[in-house]
């Protein structure tokens, strides 16, 4: 069997450090639409691995089949490539432990459907990559896409701050709010440094920031600047914001880090609802009824743990 006339699949691995797990299965489901248990599952949506902190690789699927023989088969009909190419055995499946493929195993089965290829293999430094994987019971062949851990380079940014999210944590959020970037307008109007900023603009999110504090502006804007990107960053509160936005991320300020208080925090949940249809809201501890005389209702969440200190991401609609 073979996918080529058929709608397009794509597989995906994605791993979590326990802390974050909670996070990890929002983010999957606000992109996927699932809630997988293991660490791999199937979508029909194409989504770039490298937006997500969590995805570690997508296959897009090609061939299927239910043994290694069916793949190979199916292999010698994929039109001959004019690039080096290489077969990568994907560790990820959802076989359990004793059905593990040992590593010489795994290189035999690279080598048997790499035979079958028509082209220039190149195991050190292929042009492209095709993954073979199974789950469920089956096999499936794909070009191979890696997570290119964009977000890793962002910690060195010239301006930080002790409290501004991870950028882990903030590359998440922005997907969240913003699964589909096309035609969607968002905007961070608690935006500090720039954090979210920065990973929401680059993965092409139309993001905008505002920011009371002068020096935090100024840094955000700063830090948009050495990274190449080009994003609006305001002076003023978000009392002051007129238009209207698709999605909103609100890093609520925090009680014991600046001199908010409750009504200020309100007032900023008050205006989040009033500008936009989508809101993001993280906080240091739960605040649904803060959240409901705001009018948001919640319609998923999740949390992300460091120690003691936790965080708590709503999404809320």
């Amino acid at each position: 069997m073979t996918y080529s006339e058929q709608t397009p699949q794509f597989i995906y691995t994605y791993a979590s450090h326990e802390d974050e797990l909670s996070l990890c299965r929002l983010e999957l489901r606000s992109l996927f639409g699932v809630h997988p248990e293991s660490g791999i599952f199937m979508s029909d949506r194409a989504v770039d691995p490298s937006r997500s902190p969590f995805i570690r690789e997508r296959i897009e699927v090609a061939c299927a089949g239910d043994s290694v023989s069916e793949i190979e088969d199916q292999a010698a009909h994929i039109p001959a490539l004019q690039s080096t190419f290489k077969v990568l055995f994907v560790k990820t499946n959802d076989l359990p432990a004793a059905e593990k493929w040992t590593y010489e195993a795994q290189r035999e089965i690279e080598r048997r459907v790499g035979r079958r290829i028509s082209g220039n293999a190149d195991v050190r430094h292929p042009d492209q990559v095709f993954g073979i994987v199974t789950m469920g019971g089956r096999w499936y062949l794909g070009r191979h896409m890696k997570n290119r851990s964009v977000w890793l380079t962002h910690m060195n940014k010239p301006r930080n701050y002790s409290m501004a999210l991870p950028t882990r944590v903030a590359r998440a959020v922005a997907n969240i709010a913003v699964p589909q970037p096309e035609g969607v307008r968002a905007i961070d109007p608690c935006c500090g440094i720039g954090t979210v900023l920065v990973e929401g603009l680059s993965m092409g999110i139309d993001l905008s920031g505002r920011e009371l504090n002068p020096q935090l502006a100024g840094g955000a804007r700063e830090n948009l600047a050495f990274f190449g990107l080009k994003g609006e960053v305001v002076f003023g509160p978000i009392s002051e914001a007129a238009a209207r936005y698709d999605a909103a991320i609100v890093d609520l300020p925090y009680n014991h880090v600046s001199k908010i208080t409750p009504a200020e925090q309100m007032s900023i949940l008050k205006h989040a609802r009033r500008i936009a249809g989508r809101v993001v809201v993280i906080s240091i501890e739960p605040i649904d009824g803060m959240l409901n005389r705001a009018g948001f209702s919640i319609s998923d969440r999740g949390s992300v743990k460091k120690g003691s200190f936790f965080r708590y991401v709503m999404l809320c609609e």
